[in-house]
């Protein structure tokens, strides 16, 4: 990276959110721009976690860019190989690689009031842009919680997104703690070939059936050779995720059905009424996000499997105690234990105009930004996947593309408005903008549903989640309202006569 640097955009992050910027600014005929990317390579969030069984639970033609359809899926859902694999070849065909500076953590970014501009310290070195767009992810920081005694643990420990592919489980005793969407995918995984696992489940998810399958030569040529057979599909998987959301935001009571559809896929599996009843949850389908396996549950009922029904609570030596006082003597500690989804380390390297982190700033009230995309106080920059803008029951991708298509119009506006020159997000406009999505927010199961689950912040507001449709989204997100917006001047000059007039206090 050259020293002093500067470029209109830095996009921080090569997930799908780092690499969809990147194509979007390079359609819109932006070069001037650089991709900052921690880690060696392209991937995000499908690049950190490569545990076994990892895979996706959004079907693969819909967990993909519209402008990078891809006909040749192997599977109805995606594994994480697949997955990266397709990110890699976006990276390849849109000639985003000469944009990417790997090996370049950012570890501050600080707004120049006087030069309207972000500088931008990294592991590689310095540099500064017009515009940020922050695209590092909600799932980017694995969240290990603080146990008692793990420290001086002497077998192995790590996290579901660092696994250590150098350790050998074959024949271990492990103890897998947590019971989200990667332990699921984990447990039946590995259960074959550890001697024994322990299973610490604070709450017991609901889990259905994940109805995958290969897809055949015959599918993949047809969808290569007609590509609207890939657009149909596509849309249809779509569109029924649409009709799906009421039931989750409007009559939870709807779900009522699907979770006794639940009920009986555990007692398939599960005959023992000890363990199931272990394994039933008591909330509301859909509080927390709905899990897809047809392997968990008969693997949790294999002899060399034990659930323990409370949290993991501290660590003596070899043995792991759980909350419920049970003990067992382990090799290896596994932390399926989520990440750091609505205290983002992100925040706290990002320094704005009133010289205070976005962290400090969201400290009170938790995540805001207007659109789930501007903060007030931070000129310039642009969050893809930004506080309420998740799903639980669609792909992602639609949010990210609905959220391009804003960042494409912010840049527009700056062009329009001429020469040096930053849009603020107003805090009436952001503090209405949140007003009305946590009002959609109170009938929600997400709200109702009486669980507690990592949508929710310390104070137990939900700051994560999108309360509609995708449509709904793409249609808040289509352009940007500048009077939502301050717009931001450099300071008046005092020899006003030789200053240039773009640099005039609007």
């Amino acid at each position: 990276m050259a020293e002093h640097e500067h470029v209109r955009v830095a996009v921080i992050g090569s997930g799908f959110g780092g690499l969809g910027a990147a194509v979007r600014l390079r359609r819109e005929g932006i070069t001037d721009f650089v991709v900052l990317e921690r880690a060696g390579s392209v991937g995000g969030t499908w690049r950190d976690n490569s545990y076994p069984g990892c895979a996706c639970d959004v079907p693969s033609h819909l967990y993909s860019f519209s402008f990078a359809p891809n006909p040749d899926w192997p599977r109805a859902f995606s594994g994480q190989e697949h997955i990266r694999a397709y990110l890699e070849h976006v990276a390849d065909v849109f000639c985003l690689r000469p944009h990417i500076r790997f090996g370049s953590e950012v570890k501050l970014m600080t707004w120049d009031a006087e030069r309207l501009r972000w500088d931008i310290e990294t592991s590689s070195g310095s540099l500064s842009a017009d515009v940020v767009v922050s695209a590092t992810g909600p799932l980017s920081d694995p969240r290990i919680p603080d146990i008692p005694g793990l420290d001086s643990f002497p077998g192995k420990v790590f996290h579901s997104a660092r696994w250590d592919h150098d350790y050998d489980l074959t024949g271990k005793r492990v103890a897998m703690v947590g019971t989200g969407a990667s332990a699921i995918q984990i447990v039946p995984a590995v259960q074959p070939r550890v001697s024994r696992l322990t299973l610490f489940q604070r709450t017991p998810p609901w889990v259905l059936p994940r109805v995958d399958r290969a897809i055949g030569g015959v599918e993949r040529r047809l969808h290569r050779a007609l590509p609207f057979t890939a657009q149909l599909r596509r849309g249809l998987l779509w569109g029924i995720r649409e009709l799906q959301v009421q039931a989750f935001t409007r009559h939870p009571e709807e779900l009522g059905l699907v979770e006794r559809f639940a009920r009986l896929n555990m007692a398939r599996a599960v005959k023992d009424p000890v363990l199931r009843a272990r394994l039933t949850p008591d909330y509301r389908i859909g509080c927390k996000r709905i899990l897809l396996s047809s392997e968990y549950y008969p693997a949790l009922a294999r002899p060399n499997v034990d659930v323990v029904a409370s949290g993991l609570a501290e660590v003596r030596g070899p043995t792991v105690v759980g909350a419920d006082g049970s003990e067992a003597e382990v090799d290896a500690i596994v932390f399926g234990t989520g990440f750091h989804v609505t205290d983002m380390p992100i925040a706290e390297r990002v320094v704005g105009a009133e010289g205070v982190t976005l962290a400090e700033a969201w400290k009170k009230d938790g995540m805001q930004a207007l659109r789930g995309t501007s903060a007030a106080g931070f000129p310039n920059w642009l969050s893809i996947i930004g506080p309420n803008s998740g799903l639980a029951n669609s792909s992602m991708i639609l949010i990210i593309e609905s959220q391009l298509t804003y960042m494409a119009d912010f840049l527009r506006q700056l062009d329009v408005l001429g020469g040096r020159v930053a849009l603020d997000a107003r805090a009436d406009a952001v503090r209405a903008w949140n007003r009305k999505v946590q009002e959609r927010m109170q009938p929600t199961v997400w709200n109702t549903g009486g669980c507690t689950s990592w949508y929710l912040d310390a104070s137990g507001r939900n700051t994560t989640i999108w309360p509609g449709t995708t449509t709904e989204f793409r249609r808040a997100t289509r352009r940007v309202e500048l009077a939502e917006y301050r717009v931001v001047r450099p300071p008046a000059t005092k020899k006003t006569t030789s200053a240039d007039p773009s640099e005039v206090t609007a």
